[in-house]
């Protein structure tokens, strides 16, 4: 499975270099509120861009995902105690947990 992100990470570690190298360009940018005018690389806006982007959608990629979290979390605890009740039932009733009743073992009828 590494090579397969080698095969991936690769090719676009070049394209993000020779983007890098072809737009060396200067241009202003001005942040508006903030009264801010500063001159800087094509490349280093957009990948600044990108890299926001990215940022920000996992920011609120996990936000809308906390509710599922907080369910599966909800079950797993569920689950845990639903087993521990059995267990103690079992415990209590006098069977054993590990004894197991195979249908094969039965005599065939007829």
């Amino acid at each position: 499975m590494r090579w397969l992100s080698w095969i991936i990470l690769l090719p676009l570690a070049a394209a993000v270099i020779v983007f890098s190298v072809i737009n060396r360009g200067v241009t202003k940018v001005d942040f508006w509120p903030f009264g801010l005018t500063v001159e800087l690389p094509v490349f280093a806006i957009v990948l600044t861009s990108l890299l926001l982007g990215f940022v920000l959608g996992g920011i609120v990629a996990w936000i809308t995902g906390t509710p599922r979290r907080l369910r599966g979390k909800a079950a797993e605890r569920e689950a845990a105690a639903l087993k521990r009740e059995l267990n103690e039932a079992r415990r209590e009733s006098g069977r054993d947990p590990s004894a197991r009743h195979d249908r094969t073992m039965l005599p065939p009828v007829g």
